[in-house]
């Protein structure tokens, strides 16, 4: 977190690149749990040279106060390497991320929480993570449950709570623990459609205030219609666009 910024940025991102140095047999944008898989069809595995591929490259992004931004692009193009190196997940390889403020993010499901730890627990550790003291917490506790609507769990491991209870949890932490950056992977796509939709009346409510800003990556492109301020689209690691929403979306779908 740095304050030299002016006050009108919220996050500048300045020659960002993100490099992974992998093996021979290894294809980029394939999960780890279909990689594991197609090493246990294997009876013998053998290593390749390290090669590099790089899922960031000289990315220059200036974002303001107040700005939801729709970060679009096909699976493998980047979003949420970008997302996890600004929250702070993984370093970068080049270059630099400042920012004001505190950020809260909801990304990959469970991301965040302690599995073993309950509900309750999870969210006193959110907060602690954020920076925030235990009565900071004690005033947004009850929004928080009654908004994600798992009273009747929250005592249990957060382990035995769905994924849809898990997202429902992380949204309700992340956007009422005062954060002053929110970033959103993906997230609005679990759960019911009657809780997406609470949720982007809750940011709408809250968010669009001038001073807090949002990141958001979702394929549900009604919500980004809804939401979004400014899209950012990246292609093989570059921003490809950077400007209105719809066209955003067009340049998204015409080369997703």
């Amino acid at each position: 977190m740095f304050s030299d910024l002016p006050d009108e940025i919220a996050i500048r991102i300045s020659g960002l690149g993100k490099t992974y140095h992998i093996h021979t047999g290894w294809t980029p944008g394939v999960s780890l749990r279909d990689e594991i898989v197609r090493l246990a069809t294997l009876r013998f595995l053998r290593e390749g040279p390290a090669r590099t591929f790089a899922a960031l490259k000289e990315i220059d992004l200036d974002i303001r106060r107040g700005e939801v931004v729709t970060l679009l692009g096909a699976n493998g193009a980047g979003k949420s390497t970008l997302l996890k190196v600004l929250c702070r997940i993984t370093p970068p390889s080049e270059g630099t991320i400042t920012y004001r403020g505190r950020i809260a993010s909801i990304l990959e499901v469970g991301t965040g929480f302690h599995p073993e730890l309950s509900g309750r627990e999870n969210i006193y550790l959110n907060g602690a993570i954020l920076g925030l003291n235990r009565d900071e917490i004690n005033r947004a506790f009850p929004a928080i449950v009654a908004f994600a609507e798992i009273e009747e769990f929250l005592d249990e491991p957060i382990k035995r709570f769905s994924s849809g209870m898990q997202v429902r949890l992380a949204f309700s932490i992340a956007a009422h623990l005062d954060a002053d950056i929110l970033v959103i992977d993906e997230a609005l796509a679990v759960g019911d459609q009657a809780f997406r939709a609470k949720c982007v009346d809750h940011v709408r409510r809250h968010f669009f205030d001038g001073k807090r800003t949002v990141i958001l990556v979702s394929h549900d492109l009604d919500t980004l219609r809804a939401l979004g301020t400014r899209a950012v689209v990246l292609e093989h690691g570059r921003i490809a666009y950077d400007g209105p929403v719809e066209g955003g979306i067009a340049r998204y779908l015409g080369h997703a």
